[in-house]
């Protein structure tokens, strides 16, 4: 019993670790390909880094507003469910205490044991036992729309911080090589770490962030130095 309490809370660590390493990501590639397309059209040092730091602001924000709207949603059609099993349970619970049996069975218990393992849930926490096995949620996966916006906010700017200060590090002829290798090697490390978190082949995953993120920032630097171009 104590192995599957260690195996669920290792699996619950991989989540936060992805969605955490996803953030980092999105902050390394958008705020590089900003820094690169900015550099790519001869601005100035100062406003390369001006730009960067506006971007990973604004980034930052736009992931939290963009996170908490989402996940509020999803907390409200939770509560919405919720609410409309707990009158059901009220108003009919001969009908909800059948429905659930029904689950257990379509699961592959036994009609009987079905019916006592349903009854014996209900007795210690109907909504629960509902809302678990019926809806598909538990108190645990409740969406927490304030705690997913700090979190992608989060991540989005510790992975923006890291082309910013290779920018702003590097003289100015030397930005666009030092922020895309810099960039480029932590798109690495964390492609190869999202890959071992979740078992998946590191040079592949790896390769395969870097190749696509390297793909946005020669976009971006092309745009910049045409648009460099036409304005000069």
């Amino acid at each position: 019993m104590r192995r599957g309490n260690h195996e669920r809370h290792k699996l619950e660590g991989l989540s936060w670790l992805r969605a955490g390493v996803l953030g980092a990501n999105d902050g390394i590639v958008s705020i590089s390909s900003l820094i690169l397309g900015v550099a790519a059209a001869h601005s100035s040092h100062a406003s390369i880094v001006l730009s960067g730091s506006a971007g990973m602001v604004a980034g930052a924000l736009s992931m939290a507003v963009g996170e908490y709207v989402s996940v509020s949603s999803q907390a409200d059609s939770e509560a919405a469910a919720l609410a409309q099993e707990r009158d059901e349970l009220e108003v009919d619970p001969v009908g909800e205490r059948r429905e659930l049996t029904d689950i257990y069975v379509n699961r592959g218990l036994e009609v009987a044991l079905a019916r006592q393992v349903a009854e014996q849930l209900m007795a210690h926490d109907a909504l629960a036992a509902h809302a678990r096995d019926e809806l598909g949620f538990s108190a645990r996966s409740l969406a927490r729309p304030l705690q997913a916006a700090v979190t992608s906010a989060g991540s989005f700017m510790a992975g923006a911080v890291i082309p910013l200060i290779a920018a702003a590090t590097a003289r100015q002829e030397y930005v666009i090589p030092f922020t895309v290798g810099t960039s480029l090697a932590c798109l690495l490390f964390l492609g190869a770490l999202s890959a071992a978190a979740g078992g998946a082949n590191l040079v592949a995953s790896a390769l395969r962030v870097a190749l696509w993120s390297a793909l946005a920032m020669g976009v971006t630097a092309a745009v910049g130095a045409l648009v460099g171009s036409v304005a000069g």
